[in-house]
């Protein structure tokens, strides 16, 4: 008797799980964003969430909530803390981001707390100044902090973020100390403190930096990856330029949700999102805001994930 009242009980479970994720979404849906409206992580989270409304895809539109501060660290502590693990509430990671700083300590999250979706992008961090500054490559930058240490002023999205990573990879490079100063407000702020002039050079996305550089703004001397980007063809990588970076800043972003998220509705997202990623509207806007693309599923995330955390928490003992 026991035992078909347990069968029964599973059997129940199963149709109502099933039910669950037939019915979802039955309202519109918010993903949460760790940095402030106009960066890279929020302009191009409006746009791969654009087609959501579909019926082809969820149905139900995707809101964007904001949620800045501490390099990421403000929203993704909320989200592995305070919000519901119910499908309406999505959060926008970046990797490395959020993997490094579980390392380092601090955070009440880890890769653990979330649940990947699906992956939209690729975006390597670039070595970026002034439009009028005197320096024209990577090898002035290494020159001038070499002869300066401590004085080259640097700024970034974070402690930890991929534009940390990459200066601290520059500096082990380069036997050189750079200035490297967080800014509030994620890549946009740090974006604007050198066009101002108030930094004498950054490190920020290439998705940001595209749109500063067509704009006269900004001038890109260098990529924090294996191989040119074809948005900056003309623009080499740090090793070819004589430094000896890699990938691991390449800023992966992409969907998850918080764990103990009910796995019928995961398993209707990590069907769904990447075709709505795919889409090509999406795509054409990607390419015009100069957004690399890398569309991967929650297999593939989950990989990328575990690869990540390896060769952060290699790389960040040895820094």
């Amino acid at each position: 008797m026991k035992r078909l009242i347990a069968g029964a009980a599973m059997a129940l479970t199963g149709l109502t799980g099933a039910a669950m994720a037939q019915e979802y979404p039955e309202r519109p849906i918010m993903m949460m964003v760790s940095y402030g409206a106009g960066g890279a992580t929020d302009f191009q989270a409006r746009i791969v969430t654009m087609t959501a409304g579909n019926e082809d895809a969820l149905g139900m539109p995707i809101a964007i909530l904001n949620k800045p501060g501490a390099g990421g660290r403000v929203g993704w502590n909320w989200l592995a803390t305070q919000a519901e693990a119910d499908g309406y509430t999505l959060g926008a990671y970046n990797i490395p981001h959020f993997i490094a700083q579980s390392i380092e300590g601090g955070v009440e999250y880890s890769a653990a707390s979330f649940e990947p979706i699906a992956n939209w992008g690729a975006d390597p961090a670039v070595l970026i100044v002034g439009a009028d500054s005197p320096f024209n490559s990577l090898q002035d930058v290494v020159d001038y902090a070499k002869a300066n240490p401590g004085k080259l002023t640097t700024s970034g999205a974070g402690l930890y973020v991929g534009h940390h990573i990459a200066v601290l990879q520059m500096e082990k490079a380069g036997d050189m100390k750079m200035a490297y100063i967080p800014t509030k407000g994620g890549g946009a702020a740090a974006m604007k403190a050198v066009i101002a002039g108030d930094m004498m050079a950054g490190v920020n996305n290439l998705s940001d930096a595209y749109r500063a550089a067509e704009a006269g703004n900004v001038k890109i001397l260098a990529v924090a990856d294996l191989e040119r980007n074809s948005f900056l063809p003309d623009v080499p990588t740090m090793k070819e330029a004589g430094l000896d970076v890699d990938n691991a800043s390449v800023n992966f972003r992409g969907v998850m949700v918080p764990k103990g998220t009910p796995q019928e509705i995961i398993d209707k997202l990590a069907a769904v999102v990447p075709a709505m990623f795919a889409h090509k509207s999406v795509a054409s806007k990607m390419e015009a805001g100069g957004s690399p693309m890398h569309i991967m599923n929650r297999e593939e995330v989950q990989a990328m994930w575990a690869a990540r955390e390896k060769t952060l928490t290699e790389l960040l003992a040895g820094l």
